[in-house]
């Protein structure tokens, strides 16, 4: 099976890491990374997304070991277009995360358009933090949490209250 998933994915987290296990256990993976024109910070948010390339190094070091565990192989490829790469007729399925599987929909809306059948969807449910909400980018990059999902101390040196 020929899989398509896409995202910013910066920084990657355990919730991208779940999302990429899945797409594996599926078949052949092409990910789709947000081009620095489209990245959330020249849209609808302030924070700041590292550069392409950047993102495209991490995003590679992440795939590789994964492949090689699922004896798969995948390919990294620049998103210009808010639909992405799963317009395109190879794919099979689609691994969104439960917020975008509402675009998971409209592409199938376009390949039906186009005379191509739809997309299996698959939708991988978030991964929570140690204070059950989900593990997010921005999360991370506010200094909420880790990558893990851990929650960080505060910034004047105490720990973080658990929930």
């Amino acid at each position: 099976m020929d899989v398509a998933l896409g995202g910013t994915f910066d920084p990657i987290h355990d919730g991208h890491r779940a999302l990429f296990t899945r797409a594996f256990e599926l078949g052949d993976v092409t990910v789709g990374l947000t081009a620095d024109e489209l990245a959330p910070e020249t849209r609808h948010t302030e924070r700041h997304v590292r550069p392409f390339g950047d993102r495209r190094a991490a995003l590679d070091a992440e795939l590789s070991p994964l492949a090689s565990e699922h004896d798969r192989t995948y390919t990294i490829r620049e998103l210009t277009e808010p639909t992405g790469i799963a317009v395109e007729e190879q794919f099979d399925v689609l691994v969104v995360s439960p917020e975008t599987a509402g675009g998971g929909e409209r592409i199938n809306k376009i390949r039906e358009q186009r005379g191509v059948a739809p997309l299996r969807i698959e939708v991988v449910d978030h991964v929570p933090a140690d204070d059950g909400e989900r593990i997010s980018s921005t999360r991370i990059v506010r200094g909420e949490i880790d990558e893990h999902g851990n929650l960080t101390p505060d910034r004047d040196g105490r720990e973080p209250t658990r929930r």
